[in-house]
């Protein structure tokens, strides 16, 4: 569990499903995501994250607000796999937030406190993030945490149709030396 001044991250609850189903339900997340995904998708997805935090001991952490002990999304870290874009092992930090919780320096919070978790616990060297190219919001996200632009793994999402308008995705790196 990592706690910041306004956030809890923690392992996801069977009690998180419904909510985080209604996060990944919603089109204004599901714009930047590739489309909305459902509740059977979504408790796959949180079968995943389980999964990954048991395997590895850290992973996508649920973000619980401290004010209120709501569920308003996930931060964390991910280790890629052979099938994504990203070069098997790489860690990728990432958050998914509920609009509600957009826009008030949540992720900026959660995500800087995974950097800092990782760099302190992990022996590795570089996390990467990546979004679509017209995500500017969580650009500015990695930039405000450290993160630097690197223009040369940007690459056209595999997921998505040639004339997807996210499919293009540039890749941020934040690097120990630098943190």
């Amino acid at each position: 569990m990592i706690e910041t001044e306004r956030l809890i991250l923690r392992a996801f609850r069977d009690g998180d499903r419904e909510a985080f189903a209604a996060i990944n339900g919603d089109p204004r997340v599901g714009d930047w995501l590739g489309g909305v995904i459902d509740r059977a998708a979504s408790d796959a997805m949180l079968d995943r994250i389980n999964s990954h935090i048991q395997e590895h001991g850290f992973g996508f952490w649920a973000a619980e607000r401290r004010a209120d002990g709501r569920l308003i999304g996930a931060i964390g870290l991910v280790v890629a796999g052979a099938q994504g874009p990203l070069p098997p092992g790489a860690l990728e930090l990432a958050w998914r937030l509920h609009p509600d919780a957009q826009g008030q320096g949540l992720a900026t919070e959660g995500a800087a406190a995974a950097r800092n978790w990782a760099f302190g616990n992990l022996e590795t060297d570089e996390l990467v993030a990546m979004t679509a190219s017209t995500n500017l919001a969580s650009q500015a996200v990695m930039r405000r945490i450290g993160m630097t632009p690197d223009p040369a793994r940007d690459f056209d999402h595999p997921r998505l149709a040639e004339d997807h308008p996210l499919r293009r995705h540039v890749v941020f790196a934040a690097r120990r030396a630098d943190a």
